[in-house]
């Protein structure tokens, strides 16, 4: 992990920042700046000018695509695999999406303009940026796939592992209401699910918390999706990512 960012009270966690090599990371270091990003925090609405992009720790956060009359769905997550703001590097000004944070914690945030002129320099940040992206359209185009062809109890259980991947941790602070958003259904859609998984054992739902009791039941139960984003989730930031500390 590079040396440096001394004025930050928690660990970088975020892999793009802890793999920049030392010069590189203090070079940006004073564009840095350490935030803590709060739970249903919205960091950029449809349309809205992006002005700073976030490298999150452990946090995870949620790009939502909407329609006119309000439907939305989730099309994307990024954890401390990634950058939230990731579009400004290819020069869009305006976010695509409904940028939502679903699990708390802190991470880095840069102004585009200092992050556009890093990422001109074509060195190490430019390369990471680009490897996540491709990462991250390859994530995308599964959850398309998903969303459209598996049972809303198998997109539950890929949706649970994929935020445990991300924060390592059981307890998650996740409502029905905020489930039906992300998975872009009804609530009651949501419970039923819930309900299906709970049954067999995987989890425990009490008001508010989703707690994870079966990773391996879960693991059996989602659809063929979760091992395809599993394995480029780890091939992006390596199987040592599994020690990043508990939320828990």
């Amino acid at each position: 992990m590079p040396s440096g960012f001394n004025h930050q009270s928690v660990p970088i966690e975020n892999h793009i920042l802890r793999s920049l090599p030392p010069s590189d990371f203090e070079r940006i270091s004073p564009h840095l700046q350490p935030v803590q990003l709060n739970h249903s925090e919205v960091l950029n609405e449809v349309d809205e000018v992006i002005q700073s992009v976030y490298f999150p720790n452990l946090a995870i956060v949620s790009l939502i695509a909407q329609d006119t009359t309000g439907q939305s769905v989730e099309v994307g997550v990024v954890g401390f695999e990634g950058i939230v703001g990731l579009s400004s590097a290819f020069g869009v000004d305006k976010s695509p999406y409904h940028v939502l944070v679903q699990l708390p914690n802190s991470g880095s945030r840069m102004s585009v303009r200092a992050f556009r002129e890093e990422f001109k320099r074509a060195g190490a940040l430019h390369d990471l940026v680009l490897r996540y992206a491709q990462s991250l359209l390859q994530h995308t185009a599964q959850l398309a796939l998903c969303n459209r062809l598996h049972s809303l109890s198998e997109r539950l259980a890929r949706w649970l592992l994929m935020s445990y991947d991300r924060c390592q941790c059981l307890d998650l602070p996740f409502t029905h209401e905020f489930l039906a958003l992300m998975l872009g259904v009804r609530r009651a859609g949501v419970t039923e699910a819930a309900i299906i998984l709970q049954a067999e054992g995987y989890i425990r739902y009490r008001r508010g918390e989703i707690t994870i009791l079966d990773n391996e039941g879960l693991k059996e139960h989602t659809c063929e999706c979760y091992p395809l984003l599993r394995k480029e989730f780890y091939s992006l930031v390596g199987e040592s990512a599994t020690n990043v500390k508990s939320l828990a």
